[in-house]
């Protein structure tokens, strides 16, 4: 069992318009409403590879059908906290040359109680589970240090701990030493204090991440590809789609995909393997945060990996 803990549930809106124009009055073409959030594509997607998964995370009494009904569809267990308020809502807005803007909800303010009771459930699903994923934002009412408790909780557990974070949040997380830390480009610029654009750059990073006692940091450079480090070297994985429809959450089906091969045993250049086909068949989906099996399997034979830097210069660190 994998449980993810993708507290700050979301419903998304992904809207297709002609072209968006500030200030001016748009017809939307197309629009798809999902439920939504980092921690719902990365479950969903982990069951469609294969592997059981549960999903803690928020519900109102608007859409608890909503989400609930989408998860058993998709074959996660869901443990779904209700809260009084209502859940965040994000769009994305694609124009039809491809350009793509994102506008995220802030979410509600939880009670003591409503982030007790995710706490709880958080626990409980660790507890019989062999890896465990935090995945994206805190809702407002968590401190920033909450992943950075759970991160050790799960290491106190014997039991593996991967993190997707951003921010202090990340930061913190980073200072206990998770199994995995996932940044984006973004995500980890901000970590380091430096901007990190290009692939020696973010070679850089996971080396120092991985000196520090992280087992396996992974870095996603977008259209870059990825890299990440543990004690066999640093490794390159990319392909490029050929039809990008839709880039949101691919990122959350790349860690999906590591997640499971991870959960699998599989040493780091497939887990790389599996992890980009996992994000690239997202970006040629219509659908927001969802890998399907089928086009996963696909994709992966065209996934170029490659080790970059041999072992003697990182092995530094126990992988646990």
């Amino acid at each position: 069992m994998i449980t993810v803990a993708g507290f700050n549930t979301a419903i998304d809106r992904f809207i297709h318009l002609d072209a968006l124009k500030p200030g001016e009055v748009h017809r939307v073409r197309e629009e798809q409403v999902y439920p939504g959030g980092k921690g719902v594509h990365v479950a969903q997607t982990v069951a469609a590879l294969g592997e059981r998964v549960q999903l803690v995370g928020l519900v109102d009494a608007v859409h608890r059908n909503l989400v609930c009904r989408r998860m058993s569809e998709r074959g996660v267990l869901f443990h779904g906290v209700e809260i009084a308020g209502e859940l965040r809502h994000c769009m994305a807005l694609q124009e039809a040359g491809g350009g793509m803007t994102e506008i995220l909800g802030q979410g509600p303010l939880l009670s003591q109680a409503e982030c007790d009771a995710l706490l709880l459930d958080f626990r409980r699903g660790a507890d019989e589970s062999e890896l465990v994923i935090l995945s994206g934002s805190l809702p407002r009412g968590f401190p920033v240090t909450t992943y950075a408790e759970l991160a050790d909780y799960v290491k106190g557990l014997g039991k593996r701990c991967l993190v997707d974070a951003s921010g202090e949040a990340m930061r913190h997380a980073a200072g206990t030493k998770p199994f995995m830390l996932k940044p984006n480009r973004d995500e980890i610029s901000e970590l380091v204090g430096h901007p990190v654009i290009n692939l020696e750059a973010a070679q850089a990073a996971v080396l120092a991440l991985h000196r520090q006692g992280i087992a396996m940091p992974v870095v996603t450079m977008g259209e870059l590809g990825a890299l990440a480090a543990d004690d066999t070297g640093i490794w390159h994985a990319s392909l490029e789609p050929t039809q990008v429809r839709n880039t949101v959450g691919s990122g959350d089906c790349f860690l999906a995909g590591m997640a499971v091969a991870i959960r699998r045993h599989m040493p780091l250049e497939h887990a790389l393997r599996l992890g980009v086909a996992c994000g690239v068949a997202n970006a040629q989906s219509q659908e927001t945060g969802f890998a399907e099996r089928g086009s996963v399997d696909a994709l992966l034979p065209q996934v170029v990996v490659r080790r970059v830097q041999q072992p003697a210069t990182t092995q530094s660190l126990p992988a646990r």
